[in-house]
């Protein structure tokens, strides 16, 4: 846990709009690219050419002593990631920037479910009722009923629960690898579950495919490595409200580049589930801070 002298917020809200800017820059790439290339390909050659950025971890990869239940995690993440980041490229060919997005933002929402039904973490009331509201945010996102629902919102819905579900696997590992492990060999074995995918419904790629896929994986490692900054900056708090720029940076990107309309039914449930997201995280961390504020007055 972060100590009240280490914070930096205004740093942690730097780097965390930093990052919102890096999965912008994700998601235009993907959305530029478009339905050319089988969404199985496009993801396995976006985790193919980010093994470079492995070099780096590769000792450490090598000196760790994985066990077999550690092989079985991270064997069950690697497929988890493999079909949500799947159904990702899908939906990024299918509906807008602003709803990938804003659907997007259901990830901690799903991750705090899983952890109350697997990890016997505690839901209160409070936290119940700002998961009621994010997946009220997510019907008036979707608006069943009152439209026709594209294939693209349901394999978005798949992604979120998938990436979820890996976050959560990645969570028990945590205390039993190093993170630099954990990334290393999420990367790796998402590769390895790709490949068959790919090569199935495989499309010879262009020089100019593979030079904007390889962009896709610098801005991905690189969010990846602002997002880290943040947090060890500050609590997720004080960041988490900063991700809703990404929402109103993906919705000028969609109208500006690529003359998607911006939907105020879509920036209104993302407002309400990154209300939730961040009402939960504020609370998380009071929780945290709780036995430090009783200590006090003995120390």
């Amino acid at each position: 846990m972060i100590s009240p002298a280490e914070h930096r917020p205004l740093r942690a809200v730097l780097y965390m709009a930093m990052t919102g800017l890096c999965f912008i820059g994700v998601q235009a790439t993907v959305k530029h690219l478009g339905p050319g290339m089988p969404p199985a390909e496009s993801a396995f050659l976006r985790y193919l050419l980010g093994l470079v950025f492995l070099i780096p971890m590769w000792p450490e990869l090598r000196k760790a002593h994985l066990t077999r239940r550690a092989w079985a995690l991270f064997t069950l993440r690697g497929a988890v990631q493999a079909g949500a980041v799947i159904c990702w490229f899908f939906a990024m060919t299918r509906i807008t920037i602003a709803e990938v997005t804003a659907m997007n933002y259901m990830n901690p929402i799903y991750v705090t479910l899983g952890a109350a039904l697997f990890l016997g973490e505690r839901l209160a009331a409070r936290r119940m009722a700002a998961i009621g509201l994010a997946f009220l945010g997510a019907l008036i996102i979707l608006r069943p009923g009152f439209r026709t629902l594209d294939p693209g919102h349901f394999a978005m819905i798949f992604a979120a629960l998938g990436f979820a579900t890996a976050y959560l696997v990645a969570k028990r590992m945590t205390g039993e690898v190093s993170p630099s492990v954990v990334v290393g060999m999420m990367s790796i074995m998402v590769t390895i579950f790709l490949a068959p995918f790919a090569l199935a419904d495989w499309v010879a790629p262009s020089l100019t495919q593979l030079a904007w896929l390889f962009l896709v994986a610098c801005f991905a490692t690189t969010g990846h490595y602002m997002m880290t900054l943040a947090f060890q900056a500050a609590p997720m708090a004080v960041t988490q409200p900063v991700t809703f720029l990404q929402l109103v940076w993906a919705s000028l990107l969609g109208w500006l580049a690529f003359s998607e309309p911006i939907d105020g039914w879509v920036v209104l449930g993302g407002t309400l589930i990154m209300t939730a997201v961040s009402f939960i995280a504020w609370r998380e961390m009071r929780l945290k801070a709780a036995p430090t504020r009783d200590a006090a007055p003995n120390s």
